[in-house]
Formats: structure tokens, sequence, C-alpha cells
């Protein structure tokens, strides 16, 4: 979130590349050697929602906030059946993952949307397998996609089995207050996942048909995975198993 004509930098690290919005808040990052790997361990949470449906899912994939287009790369090159439309708010924000970090130029697959992600949701009325979110401004504030008003209207551009994988970043540390705007807005058929010590909180919201799954069906999910796209979603597994036991219901 935010306004256009941020001040986006590019910095480099010990073989990673940050993309920073004048500020230290790091908004993506890429390894150069792996660009189309999900170097941060947030962005890997947001694609816990592969585990729980078939290989053939999503076909159309709504993603808010761009930033280095990890999710974007991801989704592209190991869901290629997949199509992603992007809403940035920034142009600014484009070029630079255009420039830097290999955003894909495959307009039949990869339709870059420029606007605020709240006001796209309210002006289209197409339905989505996934939608991803993850937009935050320079000082990392998410505005409007933290609101139940956009979780209602995320809710409602669901198809009829959606899900919605959402970062909860925020300034203050505790996210109970956007979990609970979620849970209004989703009739509390929300999955949060614990974060590590350093990491964000994502949460997971869904429509249509339970969603129900062992554990034990999840790792063997995560491992055929991390074979076909080197994702290595053990950690966060085991995080969920120490919360919430050998089923996760939703």
């Amino acid at each position: 979130m935010g306004a256009p004509g941020w001040s986006v930098e590019v910095s480099e690290e010990r073989g990673v590349r940050y993309l920073h919005f004048g500020s230290d808040y790091v908004q993506g990052a890429m390894r150069i050697s792996r660009p189309w790997a999900l170097e941060l361990e947030y962005t890997r949470e947001l694609m816990l929602p592969l585990l729980l449906r078939a290989s053939d899912w999503p076909a159309s994939v709504l993603q808010i906030g761009l930033g280095t287009a990890s999710v974007t790369k991801f989704l592209y090159r190991h869901r290629p059946q997949a199509r992603i439309t992007v809403v940035e708010i920034a142009p600014e924000v484009v070029d630079a993952a255009r420039a830097f970090f290999h955003l894909p130029d495959d307009p039949k697959r990869v339709r870059i949307e420029i606007g605020e992600g709240h006001e796209y949701l309210i002006a289209k009325s197409r339905a989505f397998d996934f939608i991803v979110v993850d937009g935050f401004d320079d000082r990392g504030r998410a505005g409007m996609l933290d609101t139940l008003p956009f979780h209602l209207n995320a809710r409602q551009r669901l198809a009829r089995h959606g899900l919605v994988a959402t970062n909860l970043l925020t300034r203050r540390n505790n996210v109970d207050a956007s979990v609970g705007r979620l849970r209004t807005a989703f009739d509390d058929r929300v999955l949060v996942i614990p974060p590590s010590d350093a990491g964000n909180t994502v949460a997971l919201a869904a429509v249509g048909p339970a969603v129900e799954a062992t554990l034990g069906d999840l790792r063997e999910a995560a491992r055929r995975m991390k074979i076909a796209t080197g994702l290595d979603l053990a950690p966060t597994l085991a995080r969920l198993a120490k919360a919430r036991g050998e089923t996760i219901v939703f």
C-alpha cells in the first residue's frame, strides 16, 4: 500500500538483491544465483495453499503487491496453467521488478494492473482461485489491505474452492487485530501459520467446502513439492504441528 512516487531503491549483500522504498524496510529479496526461488521465509509460507489443492490448482491468481515478483515468478514457473493478475500501486515497483528481479515478460500469463488493491476488488467482478496479499508502503503499513471491508471484498472474489494467503506484518509485531478482522470476514475459516522468531505472520482464509488435511498428508505433499520446485515447507509444517496437532481444519 501507499502512493506512487516512492523512492524505489535496490541493494545487494552476500549474493542477495533487496528492494526498498526509501527506508530500511525490506520489500522483497532475490538470491541472484537462484532468481526463481523464494528467498524470504514468509513468501514460501504464502505458497502453503499449494499443498492443500491438486497440482492443477490454481488456474487463476490475483496477487496484490508485486515487490520483487518472487511469488509471481514461482507460480509462473511451477504452475504453468495459472493466469496471474498482479495489482501494484506504484509503477516504479513494476519497473524495478522488470529491470532487477526477472519479472516474466509474458502478457498472456502475467497481467500487470497499476492500481490500489482495495479499489481493484471493488471495481472487478472476476473470481480467482487464489488471492495473495502482500502490499505495504515505505513504512511497512498495509493501509486498506488490512481492513474488514478489504477482506470481505476478497472473499467475494474467490472461486468456490478459493483460498487467500496474506502477509500480516505489522509495525507493532502484534497481529491479533489483523487476524480478528480476517476471521470476521471469513466466518472464522482462517489458519494462522505460527511464525518463526524473526518471521512475518502469514494467514490463510478459505471459502467453499471445509479444508481438512492431516499433517502426514501435508508432509508428503511438501516432500513432493520440494522435489519438484525446491520449495521447503517442512519447517512451517513443524511449527503448525506443534501449534495445531496432527489435523488441520478450517
